[in-house]
């Protein structure tokens, strides 16, 4: 149950206005100093440097964030079971994800309401090999609804404010993750990761968005971990097909090898888009991957 100093409900407030999200974990944890070169990437330090995802988290609320997301993208049972962790400690590890985003809300400096999201990356985050980023895996829509039920089950255990459905780069995944929420009593958002006008696994954005327009769990329906000019035109679409708040939060722009895990080539995220994103309807807006503290708080000034 809330207590007397807990912020209004996330649903409640994207009625009213726009909402500043953090940016990418990943980078943060990687400018601290922390090697990610691992197959459960930013998840690792959920067991092994959990002060660094509270501080990461910190830094986004002291640039502005009014929302964190969660380590749990990549934290998944099989992925922490190749590591030796059984079920409860893997369930464990889920749930101190949300409860590290709390320790941060409630401690970093700054004023203002805070929530957090629980992160729910797609089955090939699992994967570690760039799957994510493709979709089509091969499995069907039943399988990978029995893949992602037990961790949002368990996330939601931990009480969040939402649970952030991520990267989603394939039709079949949202209609498993849509149906894995559903009865929970939790509000979600859905973002796919787009190439374009279509999703990554190069399904129409119209379709796509459609999935969510009648689930009463999605709070809001957008796109995440795509090229800045590709949300520009999938925030418009997604407000148009759903009627619903719309989130945002592309990367930087620059391109990822997963062969080489680097990032290479120019930054294209700038918050004058904001503005245009907001007028499109979007009510959740931040950064991915390498969008750091500077971008969030020049997003969270734009929205001011």
């Amino acid at each position: 149950m809330a207590g007397p100093d807990a912020p209004a409900a996330l649903t409640d407030v994207i009625g009213r206005r726009a909402v500043v999200l953090d940016g990418g974990l990943s980078n943060q944890l990687a400018d601290a100093g922390h090697d990610l070169a691992d197959d459960l990437w930013s998840a690792r330090l959920l067991a092994d440097r959990p002060d660094a995802v509270v501080a990461a988290h910190r830094a986004y609320y002291a640039a502005g964030a009014e929302v964190a997301i969660t380590a749990s993208y990549q934290a998944t049972f099989e992925g922490f079971a190749r590591r030796g962790i059984d079920r409860a400690g893997t369930a464990v590890l889920l749930r101190s994800s949300v409860a590290l985003a709390r320790e941060a809300a409630r401690t970093a400096p700054g004023a203002g309401p805070r929530w957090v999201a629980a992160s729910v990356g797609p089955y090939g985050a699992m994967l570690a090999d760039g799957s994510e980023y493709r979709g089509r895996y091969g499995l069907t829509v039943d399988e990978l609804e029995r893949f992602h039920r037990p961790r949002v089950e368990t996330l939601a255990e931990a009480a969040p404010d939402a649970l952030a459905l991520e990267t989603v780069p394939d039709t079949d995944e949202a209609r498993a993750l849509l149906r894995a929420v559903r009865g929970l009593g939790l509000p979600v958002w859905l973002s796919y990761s787009v190439s374009g006008d279509r999703t990554r696994a190069g399904q129409p954005l119209a379709d796509a968005f459609a999935l969510a327009a009648d689930a009463d769990e999605v709070i809001a329906i957008g796109v995440n971990c795509c090229a800045p000019e590709d949300a520009d035109a999938a925030v418009a679409l997604a407000a148009r097909i759903t009627g619903k708040p719309v989130v945002v939060y592309p990367n930087s722009g620059e391109s990822w090898d997963p062969v080489r895990r680097a990032w290479y080539g120019p930054s294209r995220f700038t918050a004058a888009r904001v503005a245009g994103w907001r007028a499109a309807g979007a009510r959740l807006i931040g950064g991915c991957c390498r969008v750091g503290p500077g971008a969030v708080a020049d997003v969270a000034a734009a929205l001011r």
